[in-house]
């Protein structure tokens, strides 16, 4: 088989996209020579991973009171436009140019995807992102988000036009409404296949915005709950309340053992959350549709519940509950990342022998 020289662009806004990355990365640069280009803090997560990573910039969202902060978010990405372009026109001059890839893998990232692009290289698009667009999905599911499913449509949909093929990761299987478009379970880490699951009394708080300030009270009137947070960013016990500080090995063995979690609507944490079979209680970030429609399916497959604020009463509703969750998640059965891998390999020696 041919070594193939392989462009894998990683989108850097949170962490989720590099950890999910890093699998493929790895069965990638078994028989590959692969250039990671990558910005934000993935980048030092995957530098300590792969030897040939190059930092670029990118956009960014700002957070407030558990929701996308729009207008923020524009006006400090406007701001830093500039100086951005200069930046990323730097890195492609001095680490990729000459790099001369046979096929290009993007997760949701526009340089990677622009050289191939630039040069007729094939790209492949390879993350959870793309179902938005290339999926038919139910009158239901949208109810009340319809304005902004049409806008993250549009923007998913002109994010990575024309790829050679779209391999979408989803815990949920709407119908298909697009060619070169393919279905595959999750991406889970090795620590979370490797992971026993157990039912503790335990729930996991996944919080990722340390603006939402009203949450710690209200978990601290279900005083008959431990509750364990991550998130928050410093450690310390009050009650039935256990800020830890981010640990992937403590997090791992605390969702592993869990009841249940609440968290809001990322992909990768309700995915591990799926295969474990943990009861969620969904809040997904006003203004994040991606998330809204994790959890609507969520609550859809009967895998837990999805809410736009947490309350004592809802959480308590849940609780009671999980059991008829844990029951519907017991069917869920995932033969590890096989599928997806085996795919990925075969579409990049496809592409770049057609390419």
């Amino acid at each position: 088989m041919k070594r193939l020289k392989v462009l894998y662009g990683v989108v850097g806004e949170g962490m989720g996209h590099a950890t999910r990355s890093k699998v493929v990365l790895t069965s990638l640069a078994r028989r590959h020579d692969v250039k990671i280009v990558v910005s934000g803090r993935a980048h030092a997560f995957l530098k300590t991973a792969f030897p040939d990573v190059v930092e670029i910039d990118g956009l960014h969202m700002i957070y407030a009171d558990n929701a996308v902060d729009r207008d923020a978010t524009l006006v400090s990405n406007l701001s830093v436009a500039p100086a951005l372009v200069m930046e990323n026109v730097r890195a492609y001059f001095e680490h990729v140019r000459d790099f001369e890839a046979d096929v290009v893998v993007s997760d949701f990232d526009s340089f990677a995807y622009l050289y191939g692009k630039f040069h007729d290289i094939p790209v492949l698009s390879v993350d959870n992102m793309q179902i938005i667009n290339r999926c038919k999905h139910e009158a239901a599911i949208l109810d009340g988000f319809r304005g902004d499913f049409r806008i993250a449509k549009t923007i998913v949909k002109m994010k990575l036009p024309g790829c050679y093929h779209y391999l979408i990761t989803t815990f949920f299987y709407p119908k298909i409404r697009k060619t070169r478009t393919s279905l595959y379970p999750p991406i889970l880490r090795p620590e979370i296949l490797s992971a026993v699951s157990t039912r503790g009394d335990h729930v996991v708080v996944y919080q990722t915005s340390s603006s939402y300030t009203g949450l710690l009270p209200v978990l601290e009137s279900l005083s008959n709950v431990e509750f364990r947070i991550y998130g928050l960013g410093r450690e310390e016990t009050d009650g039935n309340l256990t800020l830890r500080p981010f640990s992937e090995a403590g997090f791992i063995a605390d969702l592993a053992s869990a009841r249940a979690v609440i968290a809001g609507g990322g992909f990768s944490l309700m995915g591990e959350a799926v295969y474990l079979h943990k009861p969620t209680l969904s809040v997904p970030l006003r203004g994040q549709f991606e998330q809204v429609l994790n959890a609507r399916y969520l609550q859809h497959l009967g895998y837990g519940l999805c809410v736009e604020e947490l309350d004592k009463e809802t959480i308590v509703r849940f609780l009671e509950r999980t059991g008829e969750f844990a029951d519907r998640l017991s069917a869920y059965v995932q033969d590890g990342n096989a599928k997806l891998l085996e795919n990925v390999e075969r579409l990049a020696v496809e592409a770049a022998t057609v390419g």
